[in-house]
């Protein structure tokens, strides 16, 4: 298998990454103007940009896949934002791999805790992944309309 994982800091990449954005979005099939997505696409990196954040795209056999990004929610906290694989790449571990660079990341930074929001009859395979990363059900941190939305949180001094 041959994929690379990049850190989202040039043109190129932000356009590309900008795509993988709306194709998570249409493969969702949920709106999520509630987060404000529309600004969150053409601002990017924005709010996933370092020190505080980060943004990555994977490259499998010469395309543009998948990516990551992580964001401060507030002081010590974070969250684990758009894991998304297309079709191709998904089952190939890289799911794994992707978080588990971002909770590293997310350590490194010095965040005390990691949240995420998904939909776990979309994603089961995600929530398994996170399951298995330590995270664990959460009461919602922010309003979200989607009543299937599962919050999780991960402590990360552990």
């Amino acid at each position: 298998m041959n994929y690379e994982i990049l850190e989202v800091n040039t043109p190129e990449l932000i356009n590309e990454t900008k795509t993988l954005f709306r194709a998570y979005e249409k493969w969702l099939n949920v709106s999520l103007c509630f987060q404000g997505f529309e600004e969150e696409v053409n601002t990017l990196p924005g709010k996933y940009a370092p020190p505080e954040g980060r943004l990555y795209i994977v490259k499998y056999d010469g395309n543009y896949s998948g990516c990551i990004a992580l964001r401060k929610i507030e002081d010590g906290i974070c969250e684990m934002k758009r894991l998304y694989l297309k079709e191709e790449l998904r089952g190939k571990g890289i799911g794994n791999i992707l978080v588990t660079k971002i909770i590293k990341d997310a350590k490194d930074i010095g965040y005390k805790k990691m949240r995420l929001d998904t939909i776990k009859e979309k994603m089961p395979k995600a929530v398994e992944i996170y399951m298995k990363h330590g995270f664990v059900e959460t009461e919602p941190y922010y309003h979200n309309p989607n009543p299937h939305t599962l919050f999780m949180e991960l402590d990360l001094t552990k």
